[in-house]
């Protein structure tokens, strides 16, 4: 039994490595099929470039929009900004705002940047997109000191459809197949630094030590995880006494529960503060001494009644 909470624990404490890897494994699949199964590069001047850009570009975007749209981070920041912009900015913290905002776009672009990366290192996609290109200084770059025929016959390189000699076709193919790979390696190592730069920055400026900041994060994630557990059973609980009062047609039993103002100011993200031993809004919420005030009556229910009195 200790083996096997030993493991289990190893795992929970690798869990961000196992998802990237798992995210890596999934890109090279992804590409592959792309590539072998459904990728068909037209070999002319007029669609290769935009072809072969799409199929480079149009992934990564998809897995951006993707990215943005399951992370849980950026609808707590932004779940009824139009209603109440100050949500964006508050106590006047728009720059904690747009460290958040930052914080979640780079999160976002971890699969994007795997899959360019990826899709270069193979390098078809690019070599149907320079195929196609018409500039001059494109097309000297890679027909210099060859014959006219390769200017014309430059876009039907990646197919088996050019009438240049096999030697000349396949030094084209490595000229682009490399500067693809070189791209590849270029993205790898820009996003690699990046995020050493990041995480150097973000250490550098943090308020707590090392420890502590390695205890707020264990606490919030045991914090979001009992959440998501007390959630279900106390849904449960609302449901069933509902349920029961509905169908013995009586009146519902006292069930406690938080106001709106109080979900609203545990879903603010929360900012440490050095004059406060707080590690969520939770906790500081919890922790008020004025938080069971009566809540204000709703500006939307004001706004009805007054129009009733017309």
């Amino acid at each position: 039994m200790d083996n096997f909470q030993t493991v289990l624990r190893f795992f929970m404490n690798q869990k961000s490595t196992i998802g990237y890897s798992f995210m890596a494994l999934m890109t090279v699949g992804g590409e592959r099929i792309f590539s072998v199964v459904s990728f068909q590069c037209p070999c002319n001047h007029d669609q290769n470039f935009a072809y072969g850009l799409t199929f480079l570009l149009g992934p990564a975007a998809v897995l951006l929009v993707l990215g943005l749209l399951f992370t849980g981070r950026l609808w707590r920041l932004y779940t009824g900004c139009c209603l109440n912009p100050m949500k964006l900015c508050p106590h006047g913290n728009c720059l904690g705002h747009l460290r958040v905002l930052m914080s979640i776009f780079c999160g976002a672009c971890v699969a994007p940047v795997m899959w360019l990366s990826v899709a270069l290192l193979n390098g078809t996609f690019y070599e149907c997109a320079v195929s196609g290109l018409d500039d001059n200084l494109v097309v000297d770059l890679f027909c210099k000191n060859k014959t006219l025929a390769c200017r014309e016959e430059l876009a039907r390189v990646p197919c088996d459809r050019s009438k240049l000699s096999s030697d000349e076709r396949m030094e084209l193919l490595l000229m682009f197949r490399a500067q693809s790979q070189i791209l590849g390696w270029c993205v790898i190592i820009t996003a690699v630094v990046g995020g050493l730069l990041g995480t150097c920055y973000k250490n550098c400026r943090s308020k707590v030590s090392f420890l502590q900041l390695t205890f707020w994060k264990r606490y919030m994630e045991q914090e979001k995880e009992r959440f998501d557990t007390l959630a279900v059973e106390y849904a449960t609980k609302l449901a069933d006494r509902n349920l029961q009062s509905f169908f013995e047609n009586k009146d519902p039993a006292p069930f406690p529960f938080p106001n709106h103002r109080a979900w609203e100011e545990i879903s603010a993200y929360y900012t440490f503060t050095q004059s406060e031993q707080c590690y969520s809004t939770l906790q500081r919420y919890v922790e008020r001494t004025d938080r069971d005030l009566p809540e204000n009556k709703p500006v939307l229910d004001i706004e009805y009644d007054e129009r009733d009195m017309h």
